[in-house]
């Protein structure tokens, strides 16, 4: 058996997650930790009735919001074995049942997310997915988690932006053991194109926690402003080549279009200027989340500083 732990804040009521939720709850504990506003959080109590309803605890409460409710749900797991996803992520019964058995022998899992429609800008950020696929692993929208672990490290730091990597650092850290799965496929509802534009620099920014990766981002624009067109062409061709090695990785052809890695000079001469961005905001005090500015995109002492996990 599972607990899963949906952190949630959400401007206007969202009808849309009830059918979902209550498919969840006869699988799992269900627990959705919600830092909405009060109107809000009364239309959330109201439909969902098959799941434990919370507002974030007063003493968790962290610049990035979502740690606070991770922490506020952990504290309140019935069991060990912890799925934590935001609430654009869409597990089925098959994806759930594959975490769990997975979760028999790691402390942390990364399943591989993947969108369920295919918007333009979906389809452009899936070429962001499949080129991180081939070099490292995607970051996805979930985790599986151990509870006793997380509880026994203390929690996690909750003012960085990178929350996902900072979370399995830090578990890794405590020594855990991380698995990555990236033949666990699980859905994800795709954002608002409003959304997906307003996430470009933060996605960049995140790249701060990992220099290497960085550098080689920082490293395209020059390149391409010194050599020109030729060298243009072949970044990207490059950029497909990679791509599509990350499309085949692991059945990845069952989830990804034929036509996904066409795509990945798109989001390489997106991240090339983006990239510079994200550098200039960390110059500058940091990148914005709501209305205020985090300046670290995670820990590179992988231990947390967060608040603690009762």
């Amino acid at each position: 058996m599972l607990t899963y732990i949906l952190p949630i804040k959400a401007e206007v009521p969202n009808p849309d997650l009830g059918d979902y939720l209550d498919r969840l709850a006869e699988r799992a504990q269900v627990i959705v930790v919600d830092g909405s506003s009060a109107p809000v959080f009364a239309a959330h109590d109201r439909w969902w009735q098959s799941v434990e309803h919370l507002p974030v605890d007063d003493d968790l409460v962290t610049p990035m919001g979502k740690v606070g409710g991770v922490l506020t749900g952990v504290a309140r797991a019935a069991h060990p074995k912890i799925v934590i996803a935001d609430d654009d992520v869409r597990y089925t019964a098959g994806a759930l049942d594959a975490l769990e058995r997975v979760l028999q022998h790691a402390d942390v899992v990364r399943p591989q997310n993947h969108f369920r429609e295919l918007p333009w800008h979906a389809r452009w950020d899936t070429a962001r997915t499949l080129v991180a696929r081939a070099t490292g692993g995607d970051w996805p929208g979930t985790l599986g988690v151990d509870r006793d672990l997380l509880r026994a490290a203390g929690g996690y730091r909750g003012d960085v932006m990178f929350e996902n990597l900072e979370l399995a650092r830090t578990l890794t850290a405590a020594g855990g053991r991380f698995v990555d799965a990236p033949a666990l496929f699980v859905e994800r509802v795709p954002p608002s194109t409003k959304q997906f534009l307003s996430q470009r620099v933060r996605q960049a920014y995140d790249e701060l926690a990992r220099p290497e990766r960085l550098l080689v981002e920082l490293a395209i624009l020059p390149s391409v402003l010194v050599g020109g067109m030729p060298v243009a062409a072949v970044i990207a061709i490059a950029s497909v080549v990679v791509a599509e090695f990350g499309r085949r990785r692991q059945d990845g052809r069952r989830v990804f279009e034929r036509t996904a890695s066409w795509w990945a000079p798109c989001w390489t001469a997106e991240r090339a200027v983006t990239a510079w961005l994200a550098v200039a905001q960390r110059l500058t005090g940091g990148v914005r989340y709501g209305n205020m500015k985090l300046r670290t995109a995670a820990s590179r002492r992988t231990r947390s500083l967060g608040r603690p996990c009762p």
